[in-house]
């Protein structure tokens, strides 16, 4: 029999499983038995995963946490329960520090029920962060206690990640412990417990995601707040005058916490505070004395019910707070200067339907999937005006007719304050007020490699002059996010937490890929001067945040020279560096070498191409759908996912051949690898992953979704990858 059963349970939130059973295998224990109650089937393929080193009970989506952490307790054969939520973490030495501990509490002869345990907290700005909860477990001591003697345990954060609880006291009272709230069933294991024992090492992570990605909380649930601790206070009046004492005032505590901070509605807010004040008369203990200071008197407005002076009290308090803040005085004033009379107009009347504003790449012109999906908007719903938001260097280079508004004009303040429809591939400027009737469509530009969002916090060359409340403010703006697979999908959700609607639609970009026609290749390859016959390599590299500009990693003349007079090498640098002079200027445009870095649109360029080379570049997730060759030039690979930490580890899963040096790319390309039934094999499995949703009719989806409100089950399906055909290649439309 096991000492302790570690019982995973939940959803992979935020794609969190894999790295919490990654380390849970890395450190395998005789005395501990892992069990992952996995909810949905991404838990459950992600845990199979691990399955020779632990055991899989695959749970439908819509599981509730009660019910999984049953069936993991279940089929546990420990002595002791630990249950870890998939969405948290353990560090290394956890498991055996806790089941260590738990070995000598059994052989103890005194019984022990509950083992208390020291965690860090994270959130989306902190890693690793201490809780409040060491001093006390500390000075408990790691002798074992009756609560009565030590109540103050009682304020030890109420989760149960941070106790392991024996398993026959587990099912003893799984009545109270079996519930969908932690924190009652966290509670309750402390006061049904005969003694409790503390443990001050950290053995648990605690990951607390943003509000503003969970779903709103209904009034009943504010309300069951004051239920729980009502419920629990029942448990321990009136023979235990130290836990009742302490529970009470963890609860008023609460309850204050949770009004102050919590935004409810007007008619929410009173009843919760009318029936926090019930409880707080209701289970006062006699004698009890109130805190001095402002606590006192927030606690004395409570029990007297006094919503209106509480309200006075709270807005006197933000008063003297305001005038200490010169820094939020400025930013107010700041953020006054943008919402100019004009602005301020315009958002006060309805939103126009017949309205949409389109941006990419920071105004940079029309491109991208806001592109398309203007195009494919303009042909299902003319009636829908469309505006571009366009720098004024680039306006100029608008297709003729093309409304479009300059960004800080007074037309430009107004069209999006009246536009229903704001569609972006980054994000809008701060200051552009989301109101509640218009609509925010983020198409993204890229499958992600690198990480992105919150992602980045850990990697200071990538975060660096990043504002992650800012950026979470923006992200707060959307009500829908399109995605080209299921990987893009949960890698936004984990770095851009909100409450949008993932559109797992495709990317609307690239339709062209199915939809151009053997005329389309040839006209493109002789708009660049590609003679038919020959071999056209795209080289695409992406940005290095660790590099101050951009410079080719390859001899690109000496490459030209190998490959020889048949192939034509087109350079693209990344878009970060419009502004800066082209390295590649200095290269006599001989037809073998073509910057290609200012040409647009970049579809049109893969189009055009028999191959790609690149290194980390998104690009190479568009181009997998033509199913063409596919080069990975990874000669930094190491630096490049220290500094910017990546998703997945791209040279073991690459879409075809990988070179890590210049010479190990001309041999790839100046023999038949790069194009071998290998490189074909890793291309179909990297098509399967991450082209899932492309099929040519992104665009139409994401339209009538949005625009026309149509809903997803009336969509067309997107076409299984091994029944589209794409576009023809460079060679099948020279025979065409």
């Amino acid at each position: 029999m096991p000492e302790l059963s570690v019982i995973v349970h939940g959803p992979n939130t935020q794609g969190r499983l894999a790295a919490l059973l990654d380390g849970l295998a890395a450190h395998p224990l005789p005395d501990v038995e892992v069990i992952v109650a996995a909810v949905g089937d991404w838990a459950r393929e992600t845990a199979q995963g691990h399955a020779s080193e632990l055991t899989v009970l695959p749970l439908p989506a819509g599981t509730g946490d009660a019910e999984a952490r049953a069936a993991g307790a279940a089929r546990a054969s420990g002595r002791w329960l630990h249950f870890v939520r998939a969405g948290d973490g353990l560090p290394a030495d956890a498991p055996h520090t806790v089941a260590e501990r738990a070995a000598e509490l059994t052989a103890s002869p005194d019984p022990v029920d509950v083992l208390l345990f020291d965690h860090v907290r994270s959130t989306w700005q902190t890693t690793g962060a201490p809780s409040a909860d060491g001093l006390l477990l500390a000075r408990t001591g790691r002798t074992a206690v009756v609560l009565d003697q030590a109540p103050q345990l009682l304020r030890l954060a109420p989760l149960l990640g941070n106790r392991a609880v024996r398993a026959d006291f587990w099912r003893a009272h799984a009545e109270d412990l079996g519930t969908d709230d932690e924190p009652f069933a966290a509670y309750a294991a402390l006061l049904h417990a005969e003694r409790v024992a503390c443990l001050p090492h950290i053995a648990y992570e605690h990951r607390e995601p943003r509000p503003e990605s969970l779903p709103g909380v209904a009034p009943q649930k504010r309300f069951a707040l004051i239920d729980r601790y009502e419920s629990l206070l029942t448990r321990t009046a009136p023979d235990r005058p130290g836990p009742h004492a302490e529970l009470y005032d963890v609860m008023v505590q609460d309850c204050l916490r949770t009004f102050a901070r919590s935004a409810m509605p007007e008619a929410v807010a009173r009843e919760f505070f009318r029936r926090a004040s019930l409880a707080a008369v209701r289970g006062r203990p006699e004698h009890h004395q109130r805190p001095a200071g402002f606590e006192g008197v927030r606690r004395a407005l409570l029990e007297e019910g006094a919503y209106t002076k509480y309200r006075a009290f709270q807005a006197a308090n933000r008063t003297r707070r305001a005038a200490r803040s010169a820094v939020r005085a400025q930013s107010r004033r700041i953020g006054a200067k943008f919402r100019d009379h004009r602005y301020r107009s315009a958002l006060g009347r309805p939103a126009d339907p017949g309205l949409a504003v389109f941006s990419a790449y920071w105004n940079r012109g029309i491109a991208c999937n806001p592109a398309a999906i203007a195009a494919k908007l303009t042909e299902l719903a003319p009636r829908i005006h469309q505006v571009w938001v366009v720098t004024a260097a680039n306006a100029a280079l608008l297709p003729p007719g093309t409304d479009h508004v300059v960004p800080n004009t007074p037309r430009y303040w107004e069209v999006l304050a009246s536009a229903k429809y704001l569609v972006n591939n980054v994000n809008f400027a701060d200051a552009v007020i989301k109101r509640p009737d218009a609509v925010h469509l983020q198409t993204h530009h890229g499958t992600p490699l690198k990480h992105m969002g919150l992602d980045q916090l850990r990697f200071p060359a990538a975060a660096q002059g990043i504002d992650f409340a800012a950026l979470l403010a923006r992200v707060d703006k959307w009500d829908y996010s399109v995605s080209a697979n299921s990987h893009s999908t949960r890698m936004w959700e984990r770095a851009y937490p909100s409450r949008y609607v993932s559109l797992d639609h495709g990317y609307p970009r690239n339709d062209v890929y199915y939809t151009a026609t053997a005329a389309d290749v040839r006209a493109v390859r002789a708009r660049l001067g590609i003679a038919p016959g020959r071999r056209a390599v795209l080289y695409a590299p992406t940005h290095r945040d660790y590099e101050a500009g951009w410079t080719p990693r390859l001899d690109l003349a000496a490459l030209a020279d190998r490959l020889g007079e048949d192939t034509v090498l087109l350079v693209r640098g990344h878009y970060f560096y419009d502004g800066s002079a082209s390295p590649l200027a200095g290269l006599r445009r001989t037809g073998r070498i073509i910057d290609v870095s200012c040409y647009d649109p970049v579809e049109e360029l893969a189009l055009a191409a028999d191959a790609l080379v690149t290194d980390y570049s998104s690009i190479m997730f568009d181009y997998a759908n033509l199913d063409r060759p596919i080069v990975i030039y990874a000669d930094d690979w190491e630096t490049y996912a220290t500094t910017r930490g990546v998703y997945f580890d791209l040279p073991a899963e690459a879409p075809g051949q990988v070179a890590r040096t210049q010479e190990e790319l001309t041999e790839i390309l100046a023999s038949d690898a790069w194009r071998d039934e290998r490189a074909a094999k890793a291309r179909a499995a990297f098509r399967r992953r991450f082209c899932a949703y492309d099929d040519g009719r992104a665009a139409e989806r994401v339209v009538r979704r949005v625009f026309l409100g149509e809903s997803e089950q009336s969509l067309p399906r997107p076409v299984p990858v091994d029944e589209r055909t794409p576009a023809p290649t460079p060679q099948e439309a020279d025979a065409r």
